[in-house]
């Protein structure tokens, strides 16, 4: 069942970040379902979140993406090379994002697999946020997309964690940030 609008105004991205773990992240993509069990998540929270792309109200053409109503994709190219995923959160505005870290395949196995040129078996294969968006086929043309859509969307299987299964720790690739860099506003499953 796709998540609906609703679920994507919560302002807590925080909640949003850690209740994503365990939701599935699909994508169709010239015909082909790829999706794959979302394991890890960074939160990022607007304008006073010195580690956000929307820091202190920064609004430009890459980001303007983040001010919408909940509910969108954001996708960037990262140093050049990797393709992010975020899921744009909150109301219109206030522009907060989940980075989507890593997923565990699930559906189109063989396609991640092409994709990516290794087997799905090897944590590898979808683990990073680059590695997520190579296997499941999402680039700048799946950016600024309506997560309702039937391009890229996050179903709600009924997987669920407690907070006791839930790790937090700082994000990664924000020492930027200052202070900010060490907020444990990144979210993973620990089996």
């Amino acid at each position: 069942m796709k998540l609906d609008k609703t679920y994507y105004s919560n302002q807590d991205v925080l909640f949003l970040a850690k209740d994503l773990l365990g939701k599935v992240l699909a994508t169709r993509v010239n015909g082909a379902t790829t999706s794959g069990i979302i394991t890890e998540t960074e939160a990022y929270a607007g304008v006073g979140d010195k580690a956000s792309h929307a820091y202190g109200g920064r609004r430009t053409n890459r980001t303007e993406i983040m001010y919408q109503q909940g509910g969108v994709s954001y996708v960037y190219l990262c140093y050049g090379i990797h393709y992010l995923f975020n899921v744009v959160t909150s109301l219109k505005d206030e522009p907060h994002a989940v980075l989507i870290r890593a997923v565990e395949p699930l559906d189109g196995k063989d396609i991640i697999e092409m994709r990516r040129n290794r087997s799905v078996d090897k944590a590898s294969v979808s683990s990073g946020p680059g590695s997520v968006s190579k296997a499941l086929g999402i680039d700048l043309g799946l950016n600024s997309k309506d997560l309702t859509g039937n391009e890229i969307w996050i179903e709600d299987r009924g997987l669920r964690y407690d907070d006791s299964e839930i790790a937090a720790t700082p994000r990664v690739g924000v020492d930027y940030a200052g202070d900010h860099a060490l907020l444990p506003w990144r979210f993973f499953c620990e089996k």
